[in-house]
């Protein structure tokens, strides 16, 4: 593999999503330098090639649109997911933003003597590398850079199908299997409805912590009173309100966290799981609800109930762990918290 030439910048953005798109627009905007690396093919990855076809944003538009372009007004408040791809596409040609694809990061250090950061990529499409060096680093990779798959004891013995939920777009392949999905996250519970109400699939679904369950429009709600009201008055609203909607659902197996819902997500980052009709097939008996795995063997699965059941598929809505941490080179514990010698920026920014 060969050596390409270096290149320097003012700042060098990792990640062509949402965030890294509307990074560099507001740089571009000011005048400033940058540069864009994608690992893939195109922008916005995620939202292409690993999301299932009934996505829609869980947030209204509003909340969800990127800086000097707003959606569409023809657009839809919950924005499905081929109308959100269009408009990152639309975004990146109004903008005239050229990321440059299949960039493969393999390092990123910053230089003390020289306060630069050094970044090393991969051009897979030519197999080569590239150098790049920039004032500013901003990682605008997300949350959702590889899907994780818990460890379970048995695993390796199960002789269904496997899958995690990023390789997921419908449920056709699964009409009438008994289907297993692990997670309670939104990914888990509109997966889990799909196969049911779309698909005629057997379909259970595997509930291992405590998760606020939440319509879009009382978290809609809940955001628009976080601008007036405490936030502990708004967790103690969208919560009744929640109650008011569902019921108890703990009966079924589904927990409530000890606090609120924005509570959680401002201090751990865990989002209330977003209901689409989930919860009506669970109380109607069409979605089974189980605890935590403990074992699997062949086709049967134990729970921490101690209950078995045969299965033909496992999907995993497990979430995903962001990689980083493989290509950064520098300890980043104490950023925000004390004096630093480089400087990082958070792509998640709501004005530029």
């Amino acid at each position: 593999m060969g050596m390409e030439a270096e290149a320097a910048v003012e700042v060098i953005i990792v990640g062509a999503g949402p965030a890294g798109l509307a990074t560099s627009t507001c740089l571009n905007l000011r005048n400033v330098s940058n540069i864009v690396l994608e690992k893939d093919d195109c922008s916005g990855s995620l939202w292409k090639k690993r999301s299932y076809n009934r996505l829609k944003l869980h947030l209204a538009k509003e909340f969800c649109q990127l800086p000097h372009m707003p959606f569409p007004k023809e657009t839809p408040r919950y924005v499905p997911r081929d109308s959100f791809i269009q408009y990152l596409d639309d975004y990146v040609s109004h903008f005239g933003i050229a990321p440059r694809y299949q960039r493969m990061v393999e390092s990123a250090s910053f230089d003390v003597e020289t306060g630069k950061w050094c970044v090393v990529v991969k051009n897979t499409r030519r197999d080569v590398e590239e150098v790049y060096y920039g004032e500013f680093l901003v990682v605008a990779t997300g949350e959702n850079s590889e899907g994780f798959v818990p460890r379970l004891k048995g695993l390796e013995s199960f002789e269904g199908v496997l899958m995690h939920s990023s390789l997921f777009k419908n449920g056709e392949e699964f009409d009438g299997k008994d289907v297993l999905v692990v997670g309670s996250g939104n990914s888990g519970m509109e997966i889990a409805y799909d196969l049911s109400n779309n698909w005629n699939a057997n379909t259970s679904i595997c509930v291992r912590s405590p998760v606020h369950v939440l319509t879009k429009e009382i978290v809609f709600i809940g955001m628009v009173m976080l601008k007036f009201l405490p936030l502990k008055l708004v967790d103690k609203m969208t919560t009744t309100l929640g109650r008011l909607k569902h019921g108890n659902i703990s009966k079924f197996g589904i927990e409530k966290p000890k606090h609120g819902p924005f509570y959680l997500k401002a201090k751990t980052g865990q989002s209330p799981t977003i209901d689409v009709g989930c919860i009506d097939k669970v109380k109607t008996g069409d979605i089974r609800v189980f605890p935590a795995v403990s074992s699997i063997e062949g086709d049967k699965i134990k729970f921490d109930n101690g209950k078995i059941k045969h299965f033909d598929v496992i999907i995993f809505a497990t979430g995903y762990r962001s990689t980083v941490k493989k290509w950064l080179k520098q300890n980043f514990q104490n950023i925000g918290k004390g004096r630093t010698v480089f400087t990082v920026l958070d792509s998640r920014v709501e004005d530029c």
